[in-house]
């Protein structure tokens, strides 16, 4: 080991995953204890196994090996310190004292014994915290953050209650996720002041919204999911380029994203929804119970390109009756592609089953069809191959169809599908697989 050049070893030592085998190797070498105070990345995790080992009074605290981490290094660029997901399901039983603070990162005291030491070089800053621990205690670490890293770049905290008191401008920050975060920033005014040249956000599950309104003149990624708390919410964003937004009923929604290029929306109750004029928008996935009114009342541009469906529940016979292929298409005339999820596409069968080909016009840009079948006899095979016959003969354009089958289903249900599929439309290429609740789709078979 010590033969090997020492850039060679300290590259060696930066790809190590977790700090703790950093610390074994410092123990190993004398070699590899000197080299490792080149490494400008520190990363630990507190496993289940270790949080039942703590309680030990012969078992060096989890805060105290990350405080000796920090001082063995020299010009760290990125730190990420949290509990594993497997300590998630731990409830305030399980601790042997009501105040313990062991695990609580977001902690402020903790902070400060660190943060100021390397905070002038830091560029990348990952905080899990520990829920059960820092749910009840509100922590001004983001003021302590401001202070001290006037470089940081990347900025992660998780499982906290976080308090906006004391924060200043960070303008080199580029990239923020907050996910089960408990946030006093009720509009989220704090944070639109404070990171003005922010390109990526992420807020997963953030609490404490009243009426939350993002505006950032440089974000072109954002990723935002909310509860039903809030009344209203506002995304504006001149230069946004990817949105994934999940909200339940907002009595108010409004978008003003015009460069956006793919939009992953998922909605429960579709009214008061409004959106700005989408110039270039190219991608679209829309979940909803309530896809039909959703498209009616919504214009989402001329330049889809790619669609995806999700009829995520059931809804009144009535509105399934609206919801046809015909009616997709007519408001996405541009599409090349249409994903269609297992009850998205059992309803648009339904609605041909009842109405037949009306509204269905003929279209050469549609090339290729994603869904998922749920045919369970022999009988709906039937029904199954003359709806697909049927698209296959308006868009003759159509020359990819690729469908998954409940694995679940008889085997000779599924064998009967794909062969009279295939032979009925030979000049289509098919790719088959199965589905699952819950599960990963799995292709088995593609022909030309």
């Amino acid at each position: 080991m010590d033969e090997l050049p020492p850039e060679l070893l300290v590259n060696i030592l930066t790809r190590l995953n977790d700090s703790e085998s950093l610390a074994r190797c410092r123990v190993a070498s004398k070699t590899l204890n000197s080299l490792s105070r080149q490494v400008r990345t520190v990363n630990l995790i507190c496993t289940l196994s270790r949080f039942l080992k703590s309680r030990s009074i012969a078992v060096t605290p989890f805060k105290a090996i990350f405080k000796s981490l920090i001082e063995n290094c020299c010009n760290i660029r990125s730190i990420s310190i949290g509990v594993d997901k497997a300590l998630r399901g731990m409830s305030f039983d399980d601790l042997n004292e009501d105040d313990a603070k062991d695990l609580y990162l977001t902690d402020v005291e903790f902070a400060q014994e660190w943060l100021p030491r390397v905070g002038e070089d830091l560029e990348m800053l990952s905080i899990s915290d520990f829920w059960i621990q820092s749910c009840w205690r509100k922590s001004d670490i983001l003021a302590l953050i401001s202070s001290n890293c006037s470089k940081l770049v990347k900025l992660e905290v998780k499982n906290a209650w976080l308090s906006v008191v004391g924060l200043t401008q960070m303008p080199s920050l580029r990239h923020l996720t907050l996910e089960f975060i408990r946030l006093d920033d009720e509009n989220l005014e704090k944070v639109n002041d404070c990171f003005p040249f922010l390109q990526v956000l992420n807020l997963i599950g953030v609490g404490g919204l009243k009426e939350p309104r993002i505006h950032f003149l440089h974000l072109n990624s954002c990723h935002w999911t909310l509860s039903n708390a809030p009344l209203s919410l506002a995304i504006v964003a001149p230069n946004l380029l990817e949105l994934r937004l999940k909200c339940k009923k907002p009595k108010s929604l409004l978008l003003e994203t015009p460069k956006l290029v793919k939009f992953h929306f998922s909605i429960e109750d579709t009214e008061g929804v409004s959106f700005g004029e989408f110039q270039d928008l190219n991608s679209l996935e829309l979940i909803s119970p309530d896809i039909y009114r959703l498209i009616r009342n919504t214009h989402f541009g001329n330049k889809i390109r790619m669609l995806a469906v999700d009829l995520v529940k059931s809804i009144e016979e009535s509105e399934k009756q609206k919801l046809g292929l015909g009616t997709l298409l007519k408001a996405f005339p541009g599409i090349i592609s249409l994903s269609l999820s297992p009850r998205t596409w059992s309803d648009i069968e339904t609605h041909f089953q009842s109405e037949g080909l009306i509204h269905m016009k003929g279209s050469d840009s549609l090339k290729l069809i994603t869904a998922c079948v749920q045919s369970s006899d022999h009988t709906e095979v039937h029904q199954t191959v003359s709806f697909i016959k049927s698209i296959l003969n308006n868009y003759r354009g159509l020359t990819n169809m690729r469908l998954m089958i409940h694995q679940d289903k008889d085997p000779s249900v599924r064998t009967n599908l794909i062969s009279a599929c295939m032979m009925s439309n030979p000049r289509v290429r098919w790719k088959w697989g199965t589905w699952a609740e819950g599960g990963e789709d799995m292709w088995f078979s593609d022909s030309a």
